[in-house]
């Protein structure tokens, strides 16, 4: 490890400012209930990889991996994550039919980054490699394993413009620390890295990601959605998803277009969070726009309506039975939503002009005829309305999606390859 004068006395002071904050974390009620194990992690066990999951999507992450591993000698994996639902995740995902019996799997929660209990965790794990997916950089973590002599690897890794002017700004601290290796997600994310870890061996990799998407085999499908239950058949369906507060008076505005070019649809509105059904409810019938929500409908709609589906969950078996959709957080730069899912099932899937977050997806995605961005809400609405009206062929689109996913997928395998190279060097098999 590259010696860095200044090392210890940051870390002197790191300590005085976690044993200040603790107190405060205790009460938090989200780290209450295990706010213990995460300061006194003596339960943690000894094993050879250690995969960290900060959350849900990292947690799907680290399965897609464990299942893809392919190893010929016994090896203990520790799993661990930040949330209740990455743990639920990690736990219910993974039946010992779908991994190799090679595996012995252990999952617990990951340690609050204060420096006594990351030196006690790493000294109880004793890893031969350490996983990061995507991007999570703790400084006692990374210390405590840099003294440990534990090969670091962040996987399916990106770094956003904002985040890596950071890191570029403290970049002689992180380096002092700096991973063995980084599979970067695109070319973008390679270069933010390379400016600030600039020794390490870093590659590009396909997003684990894609290798996590379904796409319908067919334009069929028999299950029959809630929403799709009460929309009458002869009327298209227009969805309008995961849209976010920022773009409320947007959406309102779409809806009154939609309704305007097109009065013969249902239009499926399905907000990003629950919590905001009661305002916006409020906020279209001021608009002059009738409303019903999903709970209050028990039958099959006798006409054109306006739905506010105030359900958790039913969004994507809803996305099977429309006749296009708009995927919001999009239209204001929020970093945009997976329109992924109703593209790979053949539906016309509009977005705005941001889409930041999902960019690992690739541009060539719009050229599959599956989905298209628009530069403002006036090209979402003619969009919409020109699919409304010709809706195209729902296999040609199905089948170019299907594609599309296949070519990039194989990111899990990558992982797995690199993890498995990392710990053999690290800890050679010597056989009789």
């Amino acid at each position: 490890m590259t010696k860095c004068a200044f090392i210890p006395n940051f870390f002197k002071f790191y300590n005085m400012l976690w044993s200040a904050a603790l107190p405060f974390l205790k009460k938090h009620p989200r780290l209450a209930p295990t706010f213990d194990r995460r300061i006194n992690p003596v339960h943690l066990e000894p094993a050879d990889i250690w995969i960290q999951a900060a959350s849900a999507g990292e947690a799907y992450l680290a399965v897609c991996i464990i299942k893809a591993l392919d190893v010929d000698r016994p090896v203990t994996i520790l799993l661990t994550t930040n949330t209740e639902q990455g743990m639920e995740i990690l736990t219910q995902a993974l039946s010992q039919k779908e991994y190799s019996p090679h595996i012995s799997l252990c999952f617990d929660i990951f340690p609050l980054d204060s420096p006594k209990a990351m030196d006690k965790a790493v000294y109880q794990v004793n890893p031969a490699v350490m996983v990061l997916l995507e991007t999570e950089l703790w400084p006692a973590h990374l210390y405590a394993l840099k003294r440990n002599h534990t090969r670091v690897l962040i996987i399916n890794g990106r770094l956003s413009r904002k985040s890596s002017r950071y890191y570029r700004l403290t970049k002689a601290f992180w380096r002092c620390f700096a991973p063995e290796r980084i599979l970067a997600i695109s070319d973008q994310d390679a270069q933010r890295f390379s400016q600030v870890f600039s020794h390490t061996h870093i590659g590009i990799m396909d997003n684990i990601k894609f290798d996590r998407m379904k796409f319908q085999k067919t334009d069929t499908d028999s299950d029959v959605s809630a929403l799709a239950a009460i929309v009458p058949r002869q009327l298209p369906l227009s969805i309008l998803a995961s849209f976010r507060r920022q773009e409320e008076k947007q959406i309102i505005d779409m809806v009154k277009g939609l309704k305007k070019e097109v009065p013969n649809q249902v239009i499926a509105l399905f907000p990003r969070h629950v919590h905001r059904i009661a305002p916006l409810l409020k906020k279209l019938n001021n608009n002059g726009l009738k409303v019903y929500k999903g709970s209050q409908i028990s039958s099959v709609l006798t006409g054109p309506a306006i739905i506010l589906w105030d359900r958790f969950g039913d969004l994507y078996q809803a996305y099977k039975h429309a006749h296009v959709v708009f995927v919001g957080a999009s239209l204001v730069p929020l970093g945009g939503q997976n329109f992924m899912e109703p593209a790979a099932l053949g539906i016309p899937t509009i977005i705005g002009p941001h889409w930041q977050d999902f960019a690992w997806v690739g541009k060539e995605i719009f050229n599959t005829g599956a989905v298209t961005r628009c530069k403002n809400r006036q090209h979402v609405v003619k969009t919409m309305c020109r699919h409304l009206v010709k809706s195209g062929n729902r296999k040609t689109r199905i089948d170019a999606v299907s594609h599309y996913i296949s070519q990039k997928q194989g990111g899990a395998q990558i992982a797995a390859e690199t993890i498995l190279a990392s710990w053999k060097r690290n800890r050679p098999f010597i056989g009789n």
